[in-house]
């Protein structure tokens, strides 16, 4: 609790809010504090009357335009003064009322264009009277009045600051579109970015605009230029190409010390490392940055030269560990392989030990996989990095040879065996582990939580270059080629796509025209990307793959040096490896909840998280199910989250892992909840992905009766 009033205090102390403030019943940051615990103080709701929780009230989105696909919901709303501010599945800003879910004002960023895009929070500042909201929207960064919602103009331009600038690129050749807010040290607002995941992707550097005026006051360049310590882990001329290597999943912060916590993806492109030979750093880093400047204070690589897409999702806890009689104060990181990562947050020093070790070297022409990467030793991998005949399904006898079958088939040499044009086994894979959600944080106990999936899937490489080009082939054929290189990356070579985050493309013909599509291909739309630079024979020929006309003829062409594509793509990136019912390859459990000391190591508890009843074998623990969205905990003793497709919102008792309640809600809770008091009355708030019948999503308040 001590920890807990001393961070609130700083916050007020370095101008966020006046000195006076108590937020102790608010929710003033994404993930609860600037050291994003997801821990809240308060207790009136607690193990011994969480059953009773009621809806308090529902707020529906209306801001999708007619026959708009729903999104996925991930915000994770912030609540200030008694107003709750958040972004919809669209992107618009919200100002409603928490006590009452009326609404306040709304902002749209797009002025009325159509526009959207998947965000997870926003970030709030004050100084005096001055209050105001930043959040991002496409590739601009809005400051908006709190009050109002109106933009504040002497920000930036017209209250807004084009993201595509300052990265020592070409601003019309690249996208940057952050997912998740920036976090407040003193009047700097620091911020990263989601970028492209192919090749020509936009470098990820870090970046601290000044509050009032939008001015950029620093920027830390995640590719290494010239001078610059890592510049020598990369080709000499990298950082003229290469992308990536940004912080999309969040930061933390320690104000104290002035050190702020960026968890990075990995370099572009994702899978084939040709034109980057070297360790890649920052790629896949953790990196101490003096919040101040941006100098480095220290990193470490969690994968070298990362051939998996194993990016670092989620902003890392702050947390104390007790240590020989003493306490340290150390940063927790989780990832998306399994493993969770301990320093010291001053010197960067492991706090369980973590040893290189040799992998599978790469059998792709050009590619030179490193040859060692970091294992800890300690905690256990939280999910399973190894699948054998014995761990396939066990849904029925039929999945299970058909799994085994096409085992046999893949090359697998442990956690990383780099990609093959044969296919590779990737477990937990590019979905598993930990997502965006991270972990929360109890300070009284020690117990980290975090959720995690077990999602195997295939890569498979093949030759993207203009040798494959076959003169005179149909249009159709060119657009299958297209696709790969361009769309299945996030639709999935099978079309199939994965709802609501990337919609399936089989049957798009009943949505959309073609002359509707390329609109979208041309100007993007939500997370999508804008793909201008195709020229007109492309976007017929991706038309005529998508709407399926085989038979519509083309003349010959030649792609020139400048249009072909790479060498290399993984044709069947982010495809599920599933049995012929379509569930995980593997046995369940296929997501967990975890509970771990974080001064010994030890799990306190793991248990299954969701179910799929219909799989689930006579007196066998629950499925689990696939997972997004993070937990919350209370000093109630209380585990709050939903994350699972089933729509569950569920509270699990902290120190045993038994779940004391659950609730249905309108749709899935791909978010981390909120709480906060509202004259004296405790609420559990969380934002809810919609449907077909109602896009726009919702947010939903729970609160103890009336009374209690």
């Amino acid at each position: 609790m001590k920890r807990i009033v001393n961070a609130l205090l700083l916050i007020l102390l370095m101008g966020a809010c006046s000195p006076e403030e108590d937020l102790s019943h608010a929710w003033p940051v994404y993930k609860s504090d600037p050291e994003s615990t997801s821990y809240s103080p308060l207790d009136q709701i607690n193990r011994s009357n969480v059953v009773q929780l009621e809806v308090a009230w529902t707020y529906q989105h209306d801001d999708v335009p007619t026959g708009t696909h729903y999104g996925k919901y991930e915000c994770n709303p912030i609540i200030v003064d008694d107003v709750l501010y958040a972004t919809s599945s669209r992107s618009w800003l919200y100002a409603i009322d928490a006590c009452t879910g009326e609404k306040r004002w709304a902002f749209d960023p797009f002025d009325g264009e159509r526009g959207g895009g998947m965000k997870r929070g926003v970030t709030y500042w004050r100084s005096g009277s001055d209050g105001r909201i930043l959040f991002t929207a496409g590739h601009y960064l809005f400051a908006v009045d709190a009050q109002t919602g109106r933009p504040i103009p002497t920000f930036g331009t017209d209250g807004r600051i084009n993201l595509n600038e300052d990265l020592g690129v070409d601003p019309d050749s690249v996208w940057v579109i952050p997912t998740s807010p920036g976090i407040i040290y003193e009047d700097l607002l620091i911020l990263g970015s989601e970028v492209s995941e192919s090749y020509g992707a936009a470098p990820g550097h870090i970046r601290a605009y000044q509050v009032q005026t939008g001015n950029l006051v620093w920027i830390f360049h995640t590719i290494p230029q010239p001078g610059e310590p890592g510049y020598e882990t990369w080709p000499p001329d990298a950082w003229k190409y290469a992308g990536g290597a940004n912080n999309w999943g969040g930061m933390s912060l320690d104000e104290e010390r002035g050190i702020v916590y960026a968890p990075l993806g990995s370099p572009t492109y994702d899978f084939y490392g040709a034109d980057r030979a070297g360790q890649n750093l920052y790629g896949n880093s953790l990196v101490a940055l003096d919040a101040r400047t941006g100098a480095l204070r220290w990193h470490f690589q969690t994968v070298h030269h990362d051939l998996w897409d194993y990016d670092l999702p989620a902003p890392p806890t702050l947390v104390t560990v007790e240590r020989n009689g003493r306490k340290i104060d150390a940063v927790s990181l989780t990832s998306k392989i399994g493993f969770l990562y301990l320093f010291d947050r001053e010197t960067g020093e492991p706090l369980f030990p973590i040893e290189e070790q040799p992998v599978p070297p790469s059998g792709v022409a050009g590619e030179q996989a490193w040859p060692t990467q970091p294992f800890p030793l300690r905690p256990a991998p939280y999910a399973r990095q190894d699948m054998t005949s014995e761990d396939v399904t066990n849904i029925s006898e039929e999945a299970r040879d058909a799994v085994r079958s096409r085992l046999q088939e893949l090359r697998f040499e442990g956690l990383f065996t780099p990609p093959d044009p044969r296919g590779t086994l990737m477990i937990p894979g590019t979905r598993g582990g930990s997502e965006w959600g991270g972990s929360a944080y109890d300070p009284n106990s020690g117990l980290l939580i975090f959720n995690a999936n077990e999602s195997p899937e295939i890569m498979t490489l093949q030759t993207q270059g203009p040798e494959t080009q076959i003169r005179g082939q149909s249009l159709y054929a060119r657009g299958e080629r297209y696709y790969l290189n361009y769309c299945a990356i996030c639709h999935g070579g099978d079309r199939r796509g994965q709802l609501p985050a990337n919609p399936a493309l089989l049957g798009l013909a009943t949505r959309l025209t073609p002359k509707e599509t390329i609109s979208k291909i041309r100007s993007g739309t939500g997370r999508m990307p804008s793909f201008d630079h195709l020229n007109q024979e492309q976007e017929e020929a991706i038309i005529a793959f998508l709407f399926d006309l085989k038979d519509k003829k083309a003349a010959p062409t030649r792609m020139t040096e400048k249009e072909a594509p790479p060498s290399y793509r993984n044709i069947t990136a982010y495809s599920f490896f599933r049995d012929p019912e379509g569930n995980p390859a593997v046995a369940p459990p296929w997501g967990t909840l975890n509970a771990l000391n974080i001064s010994t190591g030890e799990y306190a508890w793991q248990i299954p998280l969701g179910n799929h009843p219909q799989w689930q074998t006579a007196g066998a623990p629950e499925t689990g199910m696939e997972n997004w969205g993070g937990p919350m905990l209370t000093a109630g003793g209380l585990v709050f989250i939903a994350a699972t497709k089933d729509k569950k919102l569920r509270a699990f008792d902290k120190d045993t892992g038994a779940r004391l309640w659950e609730t249905t809600l309108p749709g899935p809770g791909y978010a981390t909840p909120s709480t906060y008091t509202c004259h004296g009355r405790q609420f559990v708030v969380i934002s809810v992905t919609g449907d077909e019948a109602a896009p726009g999503g919702s947010i939903v308040a729970f609160a103890l009766p009336q009374g209690e």
